[in-house]
């Protein structure tokens, strides 16, 4: 194809204006092989779509300096800089990171709004050649429809609770599920947290509540309502997050699965879990410190000098006779009404054949409770 200024100056004009489509939020997820965040490395940070690619047009720094130059000089003058920013950076990423993809590559952009930002990447990229999908009303919209979306969404899946005691392996059980290819919600893995005081992840931050949120939604939508969901008992909060209340609404109101174990085997499990605590008591008594107003100080002291000691059997069985168990069993039995009548299996032993064959007992009947 010859070569036309016309077409240039003007992106209507263009026959490959056609390559550019809009796309609503809900379908973000689908389609693309590239989903591309234009915004600054901050807004990315705080949220972004699963799966996408930071590649900002302005970054933090940047867009700080047009916005000042926009407010207190001059409109022009910040336009012209701007563009001048945009048009390296976009050079910058398609250079670092889109010269590889095929003809048939589909990525999807977005910015803030679906503005400025998102638009001249999707120009640059469609006069390349490629099928652009720019996301309608940008991040904003997307958020709009994670909000609204987590609201209905868990009412629509047949869950399966997994209850039990601290240390009962409930979230190893949630994996070795996933792995013989069950339906597996695992929220504290999204949430980067454990769900008690000693719940955090050495060296992992939890994520900001958008982004828990954001993941949540990704989640949900990969999963298929024609089968079960296994998912673990929750408190509302896992760690510093919120887990939205129309999926604890659905949990209370599910079918539950209740896992025993021997104390032996509880405390073996705990302490593979938590075996970053064993070797940072300093880490492990500031936590334990979070519960001297429940506790009171000599109950508080006495734990501290066992994990200073070395004491890790006594220590741990202690916390789940005299903290972990008695919380758990008032918050399961006022949560879950159909806790009587839920199917109960037994943990033998703390290793993976163990985990894996009660996994494969649980998937086999798809956690129903037994017949009346």
């Amino acid at each position: 194809m010859q070569y036309n200024p016309r077409h240039a100056m003007n992106p209507s004009a263009s026959p490959s204006h056609s390559r550019l489509s809009e796309v609503d939020a809900q379908d973000a997820l689908s389609g693309f092989d590239t989903i591309i965040d234009v915004r600054s490395e901050s807004e990315f940070a705080e949220d972004h779509i699963p799966g996408a690619i930071s590649c900002p047009v302005l970054n933090d720094r940047e867009r700080a300096e047009v916005g000042t130059l926009y407010k207190q000089q001059s409109p022009f003058d910040a336009k012209k800089i701007g563009a001048a920013l945009v048009a390296a950076n976009i050079s910058r990423h398609l250079q670092a990171h889109f010269l590889d993809r095929p003809r048939d590559w589909r990525p999807l952009v977005y910015c803030w709004r679906g503005g400025e930002r998102s638009g001249a990447m999707a120009h640059i990229l469609s006069r390349v050649g490629w099928k652009v999908g720019r996301l309608r009303g940008g991040y904003k919209a997307y958020r709009r429809a994670v909000i609204a979306e987590l609201g209905t969404l868990p009412a629509g899946f047949d869950w399966r609770v997994i209850c039990g005691m601290t240390g009962t392996g409930k979230s190893r059980l949630l994996r070795a599920l996933q792995e013989q290819g069950a339906q597996v919600l695992d929220l504290e893995e999204l949430a980067a947290h454990r769900g008690s005081v000693l719940g955090n992840l050495p060296g992992q931050p939890q994520p900001s509540q958008k982004m828990f949120e954001s993941r949540l939604w990704a989640r949900l939508k990969a999963l298929s309502p024609e089968q079960p969901v296994f998912v673990e008992s929750e408190s509302k909060k896992i760690g510093a997050l919120r887990v939205p209340d129309s999926l604890i609404a659905a949990m209370w109101a599910s079918s539950c699965v209740v896992i025993d174990a021997p104390m032996a085997v509880r405390v073996a499990l705990l302490k593979d879990e938590y075996v970053h605590f064993l070797a940072d008591t300093a880490a492990l008594n500031a936590q334990l410190d979070c519960l001297r107003p429940l506790h009171g100080t000599a109950v508080i002291e006495r734990w501290q000098a066992l994990a200073g000691g070395g004491a890790w059997d006594e220590l741990t069985e202690d916390l789940l006779s005299s903290h972990y168990d008695p919380a758990y069993t008032r918050a399961i039995a006022a949560h879950y009404p159909r806790l009587p009548q839920a199917l109960r299996l037994k943990l033998e032993g703390h290793g993976e054949a163990a985990i894996h064959a009660l996994a494969a007992e649980l998937a086999g009947n798809a956690g129903r409770p037994p017949a009346a």
